[in-house]
């Protein structure tokens, strides 16, 4: 196997597993009683701590000139980042889950899009069919959802949804850029905004510590995988895989704490994995197959 296409089976199951730690957010946010906007302050700092400390890990010596050279790309990556949290947390504040997921679902085609016109980035048949199956998957789960909401929350859930387009277009730009602090960053400026509407000091201590690891468990492992990633497969698949999400958020919650899911929603999440997983199985099936036959003497 070339070297590209083992880099891009990694980047796959990464930004798969990207997909999983950011699907235990259900979890978390059932078992925290704390207001959201408090919640989200400490998970912000705990979860850029974390990317910070396993940033300085890696780089070691490196990571301070690392940070003196944090240039255009790495800002614009934190900033999107940042704002994509901020912006997810009004969507589901001011509009209903169906209005804002219904929206965040055209993330592959809205991040095609941008990464063909900034990039000139082709996303593959396979990348593309997969999409609009997952697309009709997230509809079905959504069938008899709750409609309604503000204007305010759908623009924000677009916004959410330009921002996580944007991010990753910057990544797969810029994959010789060290991206790792500015996701750190970005964690940090959520907290610096829900600052401002959030009661920090007046937390229960099972409430801290249950934040201090839906930072770290949900949100800094899910940047890292994403960030590692992401940079190794084009930028309308990784955001393809990180739809993952939508499925196993509901699974967790029903596994650990029996909610069950509606029949649509059981019915929807199949077909969003079956679209993902069946694209994941056709990309490596692809990749074996355009392996060249290695050279044998005589």
């Amino acid at each position: 196997m070339t070297e590209s296409r083992r880099s891009h089976r990694i980047g796959l199951i990464l930004v798969a597993l990207c997909a999983l730690f950011w699907s235990s957010a259900g979890l978390f946010t059932r078992f925290i009683g704390a207001d959201l906007m408090t919640m989200l302050f400490w998970r912000g700092i705990f979860s850029g701590s974390a990317v910070f400390l396993l940033f300085f890990a890696l780089e070691r010596g490196n990571a301070l000139g690392i940070l003196k050279r944090m240039r255009l790309p790495s800002l614009g990556v934190a900033f999107f980042s940042a704002m994509g949290m901020v912006t997810g947390i009004g969507a589901y504040r001011f509009t209903t889950v169906a209005d804002a997921m219904v929206i965040y679902a055209t993330v592959p085609f809205v991040t095609a899009g941008m990464a063909y016109l900034l990039l000139g980035e082709r996303p593959t048949r396979s990348t593309l069919i997969a999409a609009a199956v997952a697309l009709i998957g997230v509809a079905i789960m959504l069938w008899g959802s709750p409609w309604g909401g503000s204007l305010i929350g759908k623009g924000l859930a677009v916004l959410m949804t330009l921002s996580m387009a944007s991010f990753t277009t910057i990544m797969r730009g810029n994959r010789d850029v060290p991206m790792l602090p500015a996701m750190g960053a970005s964690a940090w400026l959520c907290s610096a905004f829900c600052f401002f509407f959030a009661q920090p000091f007046r937390i229960s201590g099972q409430d801290f510590w249950l934040s201090a690891a839906f930072g770290v468990i949900q949100n800094a492992m899910g940047l890292a995988l994403y960030t590692f990633g992401s940079r190794r497969v084009p930028a309308a698949e990784a955001t393809l895989l990180a739809a993952l999400e939508v499925p196993f958020t509901p699974f967790w919650v029903w596994l650990v704490l029996g909610e069950t899911p509606n029949a649509a929603t059981l019915i929807g999440g199949a077909i969003v994995l079956l679209a993902l997983f069946g694209h994941i199985l056709m990309e490596f099936r692809g990749n074996r197959q355009a392996d060249p036959e290695p050279f044998r003497a005589g």
